[in-house]
């Protein structure tokens, strides 16, 4: 039965190869399921998918497991090899399939946003750029890098960050505490003009372009002019401003000729994976750095990742430089040139050093992610970390998850919903950061509401915390919040997990949410995503680890929610005559749920330790 299925199998194949035109465009590679496994494009349709089929000896392990696996392809005819590349580049996107090289850090990047659009500017972090006229600026080598410069441009420049409508609410309120500590011009009150502030904006983006020898040279000539006229309280402030932009420059390393933007970009090759690193370089000084690893990268060629990255970090990065600097040699260099190019709207050079200085800035990228990767062989490996968790990452083909947050919602009948949220680090529970959750908007049995609300408090409240570290308001070890978890799991199935998914991508952030989901006797199955099931063998330490993790919330949750039940039944009793708080205990204790006191009649309640008849008699009344 089998081999006929694989024989019909090979007919419909090979009649569909046949069919394909001598054209460029997109093939698309599908399993038994139907699930999209690989994504490629194609100069020549016919003749590149046919290869897969063809002499399948010659391809590396990889691609014969691929067409192993291959059920069925579709195709996309294009006018194009440019159109092919950008349809291949939004369908891997899309798909994320199993056999492409991809993108382990598939997130949005860090950007400084300034609202150029509004009468009084603010100056924002954001992860989301728009084409709605404002000025971005990145992207940054990290979130924290974006937050301390907002901070320090506030310090010199103090632009406001709220979103308070200044026009209509002028005069309306006091200066705020970052006028205080001098973040803010407070525009809303009137310290400062339109004109005046619109300056202030104007300078904020002339830094943040790079322009700092002219920058420096317009305010040196506004603060001699302030001094001549006797205006020494604004030239005290205009020095410290220009001193504070010394320091930054000198800060930043001069590491090319080039007044042009540049990105350098090289990598080191694992066994299994490969690490890339990129130094952004803006008006010839290294503005920042990153790396990035890809996956399903064993047997591959260097040209093969490097143009693989290239194209899944410029497809969702608004921001292309004028010249990608590398040291790998690719075929598809001229197309990518092009695409490049169109995107950003202007002539991208892709080049390849031979010698010289560019070539010395390459080799110095190749060390940085050379030791990337030893590092984090090291770390992958070392003491440190704990095995389940390497398991478990392994399993969903993520890195190691140090912290694991998991959530559960309880209440019975839709009474006295709470939630409760449990952090595993390393793999252990950490009982100091674990929190309960009273759930105030919802009423009734709403477990997707509820875990809404929990999910948009936490996020918002860890948000904010970090806001106010970084502004030097909050000491970050009396935070509760700030530090945002490696993988989110939720006691439920994948309604849950869509709606967590929901929440985080309305703040903008990327973490992998699954849902631990029970047999039929209420054990521990395993763990589920948008993706469908994932299979955790019960015999490893990955899925003990899960089981002791759903075990955890769930316990949590549960005492949390009797504490709150026996505290509001409790409260009911005292409520009735004669029964005071020892009473109310006692009672308690002897019929555990208020239902069975309300059933009680005169002499059960009287049994009671501490109750006589009146008192046994007035709760009978009350209940009925």
């Amino acid at each position: 039965m089998a081999k006929n299925h694989e024989r019909k199998k090979v007919i419909v194949l090979e009649e569909k190869l046949k069919l394909l035109p001598e054209k460029p465009g997109v093939y698309i590679m599908k399993d038994e399921s139907g699930k999209v496994i690989y994504v490629g494009k194609a100069i020549l349709l016919r003749n590149r998918v046919r290869q897969y089929f063809q002499n399948q000896s010659n391809h590396p392990i990889k691609v014969r497991i691929m067409v192993n696996h291959v059920a069925d392809f579709e195709y996309i005819v294009t006018d194009t090899e440019l159109e092919a590349l950008i349809l291949e580049c939004n369908l891997i996107k899309k798909y994320r399939p199993k056999y492409n090289i991809l993108l382990k850090d598939d997130k949005n990047y860090p950007y400084i946003k300034i609202t150029i659009k509004e009468q009084y500017p603010r100056i924002l972090f954001t992860r989301r750029v728009e084409l709605d006229g404002n000025r971005y600026f990145g992207p940054y080598s990290s979130a924290f890098a974006v937050r301390e410069t907002i901070k320090l441009l506030r310090q010199i420049f103090p632009l406001r960050s709220c979103n308070r409508n200044v026009e209509t609410d002028m005069g309306k309120y006091r200066e705020c505490l970052y006028y205080h500590i001098g973040l803010c011009s407070a525009p809303c009150t009137g310290k400062i003009s339109k004109e005046n502030y619109k300056v202030l904006a104007d300078e904020v983006i002339m830094f943040l372009e790079g322009k700092h020898d002219w920058l420096l040279k317009k305010l040196k000539e506004e603060m001699l002019k302030a001094s001549e006229n006797l205006e020494f309280e604004k030239a005290a402030k205009l020095r410290n401003q220009i001193f504070a932009i010394d320091k930054i420059s000198e800060k930043q390393k001069i590491v090319s000729s080039s007044s042009e933007d540049q990105d350098v970009i090289s990598m080191a090759k694992g066994t299994d994976n490969a690490c890339i690193q990129v130094f952004f370089i803006r008006n010839g000084k290294l503005s920042g750095r990153e790396h990035y690893y890809m996956k399903n990268t064993n047997e591959m060629r260097c040209e093969d990742i490097i143009t693989s990255f290239i194209k899944q970090f410029y497809e969702g990065n608004p921001c292309v430089p004028k010249e990608i600097i590398t040291d790998v040699n690719m075929e598809e260099s001229n197309i990518l040139s092009e695409w490049l190019s169109q995107k950003a709207g202007n002539k991208v050079n892709i080049t390849v050093p031979q010698r010289g200085k560019k070539k010395e800035l390459v080799n110095m990228v190749y060390q940085n992610a050379l030791e990337e990767l030893k590092n984090n062989l090291n770390y992958r490996t070392g003491k440190g970390r704990n095995e389940a968790v390497l398991e478990l990452a392994e399993l969903l083909g993520m890195d190691y998850l140090k912290r694991i947050e998991a959530y559960d919602i309880s209440n019975i009948r839709g009474v006295d919903n709470v939630a409760s949220m449990v952090v595993f680090i390393d793999g252990k529970p950490h009982k100091s950061s674990y929190r309960k959750f009273n759930i105030k908007s919802i009423k009734g049995q709403d477990d997707y509401g509820s875990i809404r609300e929990v999910l948009n408090r936490r996020i918002a409240h860890g948000l904010e915390e970090q806001k106010l570290i970084d502004d030097g308001l909050l000491d970050k070890e009396k935070a509760k919040f700030n530090i945002m978890p490696d993988l989110i799991l939720v006691d439920g199935g994948i309604g849950h997990v869509n709606v967590v998914k929901a929440v985080l991508r309305n703040f903008d952030l990327s973490i992998p949410v699954f849902g631990m989901v029970k047999d039929s006797k209420h054990r521990t199955r395993g763990l589920i995503s948008s993706d469908g099931e994932v299979n955790i063998p019960m015999t490893g330490k990955a899925f003990h680890l899960v089981a002791n993790v759903q075990e955890e919330v769930h316990r949590f949750a549960i005492k949390f929610h009797n504490i709150k039940q026996s505290s509001h039944i409790k409260t009911q009793l005292i409520d009735i005559p004669g029964i005071g708080h020892k009473r109310a205990k006692a009672l308690l204790n002897a019929f555990k749920m208020i239902e069975d006191i309300k059933k009680a009649d005169i002499e059960q309640l009287m049994k009671v330790k501490g109750m006589n008849k009146k008192a046994a008699q007035a709760v009978y009344d009350y209940f009925r």
